[in-house]
């Protein structure tokens, strides 16, 4: 029972009451099953995408032979087929998949260091400082996130890199309320008080306390945040305001398979399912870090 219960209540509750009250057993590594699983198809879809082609001779993505269009699901050379101007599938959807990865290692690492540090700073500085910069970035998370992005995109032109930053503008704020709210709380501590009190600068006991403390609430709310980033790249190359064709993405991919969906199925599922078990695959990731190293100590 000392797993489930503190010392105090143990004393409190009787006896009988306390053989009555299951204890929960199991091996850690079950219990992490929702970290292991996502986490290694995670890994071997990260490992396709960046290794793979270097260790494989693969199709190019792009500038594929006419001779070779249309082929089907299975075709020798072609896995997945080729599309209607010869380009392979399967090079399409390893490539769009590392232009997915190196947006949202981009975007994500971009919130996590500048929302982070304002989030932190905010709450350490406290007063009009906070309430203003907190404010500012409720401006912008007001805006709906994929208007916002598309405009964003017009007005810097279709790129991968342009794309970054207009994903980037709407990470940061919310990453910045995250460590705030996690920042405020550690803020309260007994701790961070005797810090304080003894002197210590702000930027120290943000380094040396707070900081240590939400790392793990940050990382995990990253890992959430990379599945809404993929699915809003996907869903504004969809609408060609993302990668520009021919550049490979799911997004694209999507489009292009749409206007064949009934003659050829296989162009739209292949992109459809890949993208949907990775982004289900970093929900699940996530709950299993929440569960487990989420929390604010």
């Amino acid at each position: 029972m000392a797993a489930l219960l503190s010392e105090t209540e143990t004393q409190i509750l009787p006896e009988a009451v306390l053989e009555e009250i299951p204890v929960r057993r199991g091996r850690g590594w079950v219990r992490s099953l929702d970290i292991y699983i996502p986490g290694v198809f995670l890994l071997a879809l990260l490992f396709v995408c960046f290794i793979w082609p270097y260790l494989y001779t693969i199709p190019p993505p792009v500038g594929g032979s006419i001779l070779d269009a249309g082929l089907p699901v299975g075709s020798p050379g072609h896995i997945f087929g080729t599309t209607a101007v010869g380009n392979d599938v399967m090079s399409r959807l390893i490539y769009g998949g590392r232009t997915s990865f190196e947006i949202v290692f981009a975007v994500q690492g971009l919130g996590l260091a500048v929302g982070g540090l304002i989030g932190v700073m905010a709450a350490m500085m406290r007063g009009v400082a906070e309430t203003v910069a907190m404010r500012l970035l409720d401006v912008i998370i007001a805006f709906p996130a994929f208007v916002l992005v598309v405009v964003i995109v017009l007005g810097l032109g279709a790129s991968e890199i342009n794309l970054i930053w207009a994903l980037a503008v709407i990470s940061v704020p919310t990453f910045a309320r995250v460590a705030r709210a996690g920042a405020v709380t550690v803020r309260e501590r007994t701790y961070v008080v005797a810090a304080e009190l003894s002197g210590s600068k702000r930027w120290q006991i943000a380094l040396r306390h707070v900081v240590p403390n939400i790392i793990t609430s940050l990382l995990t709310f990253a890992v959430l945040g990379a599945g809404v980033v993929v699915i809003l790249e996907a869903t504004v190359s969809y609408f060609g305001y993302g990668i520009p064709p021919p550049g490979p993405s799911w997004g694209n991919m999507i489009a292009t398979g749409q206007t064949t969906m009934s003659a050829r199925p296989s162009l739209l599922l292949i992109p459809c399912i890949t993208l949907l078990i990775t982004v289900i695959a970093l929900n699940t990731l996530s709950e299993g870090m929440r569960r487990r190293w989420g929390a604010v100590r």
